[in-house]
């Protein structure tokens, strides 16, 4: 075939159409997004149940498809009287998370069989389902959630394809395959590579164009996509797959209403969501239950996260960081508000951490009281890059206190931290000590070092304020009043309602407006002690700055920072702040509600996947800008503006709102501001309330946001590799600027791998405005399975006044060699009892048995009751064949007719042990029985008269 007729069929199959389930939103159809977003929901909703009912605790939720993520974070709720302090963004954040991952399967693998089933790949299609879902249990093992979603997100993608790209639905099935993720079980009645499958379809009706002999014996096959197919074999079908035109034409693929096969469209997209549920509760099995809700993001709260500087000058510092930390610890203990982890990151010069992740409230106490501050007379220390471990290690939309009184050392990595603030949208709070003030003279510092500088600080300030945070200028010896802050923000469903500032200074009028869902309102004001305000509340009472205590609020000040708390009750409505001040300051509104939005950078992008997509770095200057933009915790609430604000000047720019239905708007900016700005929302909320039938409410987005006339793309050959691997990264380098440019390119990773790039790349004159570049990354040898690594690649031009960046996270994973799930032996069983009682609750049976993972396994790791409420025995002891072997013994009342044990080993494979009582139907009748009254609990005493045990049956669910 000649080039021209090569590159025409490219063309054909890389313009317009679809090749799977569209990845976001379509009218009429059922997308990835929302296979995705039910089967997390309804899984997530599940355990939760099963959570309840084994703590005694009702659960009110109806588990369909209606649900939304508002819904079950507050029925997973332990306390109905919390539900106004939980917030479902960061459990929405996380699915969108894995439906932005699910979406990228289309955008980066659009051509590649085996990740949509195409073209009979159905070994190769569950290979990567497979090793992926190995993948999402090696993550969650390391406590790398963020990293496990990304992969899940992917997997789930080629799972769900299978759905609407094979026969299966045709074939006449109604549950999902489950060999697609039960990798010890062979793939059975595939259509050999030469047997035909399909004819032509009758004009554009393809509803019989599988061959009967195919329906009859029950073969699998998928549909071809591309510009070639085997002979006789189905196509995918649709405008962009040339294939279908090649005989027999048409197709056979579910993807949309309108495909080919467009009227099963609904079942197979209803089987992909079943699929994916059941994926889900192979790795729920895997993890436990509450790792698998921090990997779907239903935490409890916020995380309490520190980065300590741990010199000797900051021993009163660390002591006094401690004792907030135990304070906030044992307030919060047992309650709805209790941090989810407890991160802390240790630095001076030259040591840097390493990170401490608990999940354990007492072994974080341990851990920080181990705490000491020691040498480290001289400045600068290596305070970002104990920042940068935090914000790679910490979740996404984290609150982060970082304590110094030195300079940073590393402050080169001023543009990595930044890039990192944008990719994970956390705040970032500084908590100086002895900053010199500008008008001392500059020899003090001469005589005490430590002194931070006010230029060096305002390196600390500037990465505050690009991430929505505060620098708090102190003492040491007032550092335990300006720590009343991190109680503050350790808190659920903490809401950014309004931030401004002014650098230079100028007096200024602010307003903001309280909803009805606010509560816990807290106005901070940071500046000089010359800073004077007034705050006037929507009824017109007002209060200034010399009253401590007054109509509207408490005021405590300490150092740079005023703060006021709102009397409770306060009126909603619209609020003014006036600040009078010649000198740099902020104000910044947070408050607690549950409804708050989360956004997301897109772009549209057009060819077989025509959809938008998650776009990194920053958006391109001069262009549409366009965000996807959810609200969360308001199914009430109408949105009227989303504006993009300049948070200094306050210039502000509506943007075009497009619903897509669910509280999702597409919000699309002609032209974004130039300099740094902000996302703000506002609308109404209609929900019931005790305060106000009807409020407007505005919410305030914390990552500050700049545009670039830089384009960096960068694309990883696996986001997986193995210790000691290199993998290998290409980028792309393009700019609005015209004729030849040089740009420096710099790469740094938060695990010091191995990595090479070029210095510098160059955009000749003849090369449309674009060059590229590879680099690598080496994973160390030593590198756990599960470990994760950020790697962000920055591009600056010449005049280092214009920068871009990627961030890319990898996962460090093994290759997994054991796939076979361990197996159970019944060694014996004890159901005397049961036959001898004619009262099955003051009764037990009992069964012991055998379970090992074979010789060459990797281990039994831990065996776990899933149905049942006996008790659970297990010892270990090496068997005939030198294997280890774990003696199970169960125990349970004979009322309890079944017991179901999930048996996990080191790899992560699942096998269930089915446990059963079978007995007689007889039962006796009210006639029959006799109660005594006198004890309520033997009124509730099974009444079965005649139970016998036939038999004990100890099985392997295959």
């Amino acid at each position: 075939m000649d080039t021209s007729r090569w590159s025409l069929l490219l063309l054909l199959v890389l313009t317009g159409g679809t090749q799977s389930f569209k990845p976001l939103f379509q009218k009429n159809s059922i997308t990835h997004r929302e296979i995705t977003t039910r089967a997390v929901l309804r899984k997530t909703a599940e355990v939760c149940r099963d959570i309840a009912a084994a703590e005694g605790r009702d659960f009110i939720l109806t588990i369909d498809d209606t649900l939304t993520a508002g819904q079950v974070q507050k029925a997973c709720s332990p306390s109905k009287n919390s539900a106004a302090f939980l917030s479902s963004s960061f459990f929405s954040s996380s699915i969108a998370l894995m439906y932005f991952n699910n979406a990228y399967v289309d955008g980066r693998y659009a051509l590649s069989k085996k990740h949509h089933f195409d073209g009979e790949t159905f070994q190769q299609g569950r290979d990567l389902i497979t090793e992926g879902v190995s993948a999402v249990k090696a993550s969650v093992k390391q406590k790398k959630y963020h990293a496990g979603r990304k992969t899940l997100g992917q997997i789930c993608h080629t799972l769900q394809d299978f759905y609407s790209h094979s026969n299966w639905v045709e074939l006449g099935n109604t549950v999902p395959y489950d060999v697609l993720i039960k990798p010890d079980k062979p793939l059975q009645n595939l259509a050999g590579p030469t047997v035909p499958t399909c004819r032509n379809c009758k004009g554009d009706n393809c509803d019989d164009n599988i061959l009967p002999e195919v329906l009859e014996k029950k073969l699998l096959t998928s549909g071809y996509f591309g510009i070639f197919k085997t002979k006789g074999k189905c196509s995918h079908g649709g405008k962009p797959d040339v294939s279908s035109l090649l005989e027999p034409v048409g197709g056979i693929n579910k993807d949309t209403n309108s495909s080919n096969h467009g009227s099963l469209h609904i079942q197979a997209a209803n089987l992909a969501t079943i699929a994916t549920t059941e994926l889900l509760e192979d790795i729920r099995l895997a993890v436990g239950d509450k790792n698998f809700l921090r990997l779907t993001g239903l935490s409890r709260s916020a995380v309490l996260c520190f980065v300590i500087d741990t010199t000797g000058s900051m021993i009163d510092v660390i002591n006094k960081a401690k004792e907030v930390a135990f304070k906030i610890i044992d307030r919060l203990r047992g309650t709805p508000q209790e941090p989810d982890a407890y991160i802390l990151v240790p630095f001076n010069d030259p040591e840097v951490g390493p990170l401490l992740y608990k999940e354990d409230a007492d072994i974080f106490k341990m851990e920080l009281n181990n705490l000491n501050a020691d040498g480290g007379g001289d400045n600068p220390e290596m305070c970002l890059s104990g920042l940068q471990l935090a914000l790679t290690g910490a979740p996404i939309l984290s609150e982060i206190f970082v304590f110094t009184d030195a300079s940073a050392k590393d402050a080169y990595l001023k543009n990595t931290i930044e890039a990192l603030i944008q990719s994970t949208k956390s705040v970032v709070n500084f908590i100086l000590t002895d900053v010199l003030d500008s008008r001392r003279k500059r020899s003090l510092q001469d005589v005490l070092p430590r002194l931070l500088s006010q230029r060096d600080a305002q390196l600390f300030r500037d990465l505050s304020q690009a991430s929505g945070g505060q620098t708090f200028e102190v003492k040491k010896s007032d550092i335990g009043l300006a720590t009343v802050v991190i109680e503050d923000s350790v808190t659920s469903a903490l809401v950014t309602v309004f931030h401004g500032e002014r650098n230079p200074g100028e007096p200024a009028r602010f307003t903001f407006d309280v909803d009805a869902s606010l509560t816990n309102i807290t106005i901070y004001i940071t500046g000089t002690s010359a800073l004077t305000f007034n705050i006037t509340s929507s009824t017109g009472v007002s209060q200034n700055s010399s009253e401590e205590s007054g109509p509207l609020a408490i005021l405590n000040m300490v150092g740079n920072l005023q703060r006021l708390k709102l009397n409770n009750g306060s009126e909603t409505g619209s609020w003014e702040i006036r600040v009078h001040s010649s000198d740099p300051y902020s104000v910044k509104v947070t408050g607690q509600s549950p409804l708050n939005f989360i956004y997301s950078l897109v772009e549209t992008r057009e060819g077989i996947h025509g959809d938008f997509f998650l776009k990194e770095g920053l958006p391109l200057s001069g262009s549409n800008v366009t965000f996807l933009v959810t609200v969360t915790g308001g199914d009430s609430v109408n949105v009227t503006e989303v504006t993009l604000c300049d948070r200094s000047s306050l210039t502000r720019i509506k943007g075009t709102l497009q619903s897509l239905g669910g509280q999702n708007f597409l919000v699309t900016f002609s032209v974004p501001p130039t300099g740094d700005f902000v996302i703000r929302l506002r609308g109404q909320d209609t929900s019931p309330s005790s305060r106000s039938s009807t409020s407007q409410f505005q919410r305030q987005a914390s990552t500050q946001i700049k545009t670039s006339n830089i384009t960096l793309t960068a694309q990883a050959n696996s986001t997986n590799i193995e210790p000691g691997s290199t993998t290998s990264i290409q980028f792309i380098v393009s700019s609005n600027a015209s004729g030849v440019e040089t740009f420096t390119v710099t790469a740094t990773n938060d695990r010091n791998f191995k990595s090479t790039w070029p210095g510098t790349v160059t955009i000749e004159a003849d090369s449309d405005g674009e060059t590229n570049g590879t680099m690598t990354l080496t994973a160390a040898d030593s590198a756990v399975s599960g470990t994760d690594v950020t790697l962000t690649i920055q591009v600056e031009d010449a005049t280092a006044t214009d920068i871009n960046y990627v961030v890319l996270r990898f996962s460090v994973i093994e290759k997994v060699t054991d796939v076979n799930r361990p197996v159970c032996h019944e060694v014996s069983t004890s159901t005397a009892n049961c036959s001898t009682s004619s009262l099955c609750d003051g009764s037990q049976w009992e069964f012991v048995a055998n379970v090992t993972d074979g010789v060459n396994g990797t281990g039994i790791e831990r065996i776990a009751i899933r149905q049942g409420n006996g008790t659970l025995n297990a010892t270990t002891v090496v068997g005939p064949g030198g294997e280890n072997v774990t003696v199970v013994s169960y125990k349970a009342s004979c009322c309890a007719e079944r017991v179901e044990l999930s048996v996990v080993d080191n790899a992560g494979n699942v096998g269930i042990c089915v446990g059963r009582v079978s007995q007689s139907t007889t039962v006796a009748t009210p006639a029959t029985v006799t109660m005594n009254s006198t004890s309520s609990a033997e009124q509730n005493q099974c009444t079965k008269l005649s139970l016998w045990i036939t038999i004990v049956s100890l099985t392997f669910w295959k």
